[in-house]
């Protein structure tokens, strides 16, 4: 019987990691403020330097993040925030959280923002949030070319980007703020964790002081102090920092990243290869410009009806790999019209129809090729089988 490979397990925390934990523990110093030399803040100068950043604030969230740097940005109560509609729910909801407004953009069926849609809107909104959902990156020359010359910040979304390159710079830096994500599933694993980069010594000084640097904590911060001095008492503390056991975890894995980048983009291309051989199944290519970093692999069902898709679902759940197909659950958070909490939903029907049939699977870089020929085999002798027994029964 076909052995699946476990998609979901995350890579073993480092013994490094379980050292410097311990150590942690049994000192008890788990506030990032204790000392001026903090696990948290090691793991913000390393970032930063990683990333090629003046400066890094590690949060509880990547959602904590896109919230601190919308809150940064110094918008007005009700301002409109656009973002791509194929993201993750905490996205609109960290919009919200700002007290702003999400404006949704289409997509494309490769996944992209759709550039015409978005210099549509630029001129109604006042900043941007780029998702680069699920590791894909838009054409990000024109939208940079579009927000310069309407006057509007932006932000990257890059929790599912972490390694990813656009013309050999790194996804995050190529708007004024970059977020990324240390939940369990992306490439650094810390359970929960976020961190936002940026080079703009005001921003990161409001974001540093919202984060909670109560009093002059901040001073604990490698930043321009005259920066911290004029808004100190005059922002709220929404007390969203690291603790230090997340940042040793976090720390641990920093010199692993090039390795998982590497065997990410391994696996991916592999298994994207054998897919794009079937009629049924078709995986979009990159950009020319981008480096991706994927953990996971996503596809389009190729001319299936509503049922063919359904039966491609149950073939692939009977054997072991379930499918998720974005835009077919009731309950799925990267569906937008499953948003309810935000005020305007518009039928955006291009986003719609690449939902309802993109299939999404996990794709960890520590799975070996041989994995990846199993998760292969499985879709596509599913779609093979759900196209044969549909022509047959016509």
């Amino acid at each position: 019987m076909l052995t699946i490979p476990n998609v979901y397990d995350a890579e073993p925390i480092p013994a490094a990691a379980l050292t410097a934990v311990t150590e942690i523990l049994q000192s008890g110093d788990l506030f990032r403020y204790t000392s001026d030399n903090s696990p948290v803040a090691l793991l913000e100068a390393e970032f930063a330097e990683m990333m090629g950043s003046k400066y890094a604030l590690a949060v509880s969230s990547c959602s904590a993040a896109l919230f601190l740097s919308l809150k940064a940005l110094g918008l007005p109560r009700g301002a409109r925030i656009m973002i791509p509609a194929f993201t993750f729910g905490a996205v609109p909801s960290a919009v919200i959280h700002a007290d702003c407004q999400p404006v949704l953009c289409e997509c494309g069926d490769n996944y992209r923002i759709d550039l015409d849609d978005f210099a549509a809107k630029i001129a109604e909104v006042d900043a941007v949030i780029i998702s680069h959902m699920r590791g894909h990156t838009s054409d990000m020359d024109q939208i940079m070319a579009i927000c310069a010359d309407a006057g509007k910040p932006m932000i990257e979304d890059a929790a599912h980007s972490l390694g990813t390159t656009w013309h050999g710079r790194n996804i995050g830096t190529l708007g004024q703020i970059g977020c990324f994500s240390f939940q369990s599933y992306k490439m650094l694993n810390a359970g929960e964790g976020g961190i936002m980069i940026t080079d703009d010594p005001d921003l990161i000084a409001r974001a540093v002081i919202m984060s909670g640097a109560y009093e002059h904590n901040w001073k604990k911060h490698p930043v321009l102090h005259d920066s911290f001095a004029k808004w100190q008492n005059k922002l709220p503390l929404y007390n969203q920092r690291l603790n230090t056991l997340s940042a040793a975890l976090i720390r641990a894995q920093l010199d692993q990243l090039p390795r998982r980048v590497a065997d990410g983009r391994r696996n991916h291309n592999h298994v994207a290869a054998r897919l794009n051989q079937s009629s049924w199944l078709d995986v979009p290519e990159k950009l020319p410009s981008e480096e991706r970093a994927p953990d996971s692999i996503q596809f389009n069902l190729v001319n299936m009806t509503d049922s063919q898709i359904d039966a491609f679902m149950a073939e692939t759940a009977a054997a072991g790999l379930p499918v998720q197909i974005f835009g077919r659950s009731t309950n799925n958070a990267r569906a937008f019209w499953n948003w309810e909490f935000i005020a305007e939903r518009p039928a955006l029907p291009r986003t719609r129809a690449m939902l309802m049939q993109a299939a999404d699977v996990r794709l960890p870089a520590r799975l070996s090729l041989q994995d990846c020929d199993v998760i292969a085999d499985v879709l596509i002798t599913a779609a093979e089988r759900v196209m044969k027994q549909t022509k047959a029964v016509a």
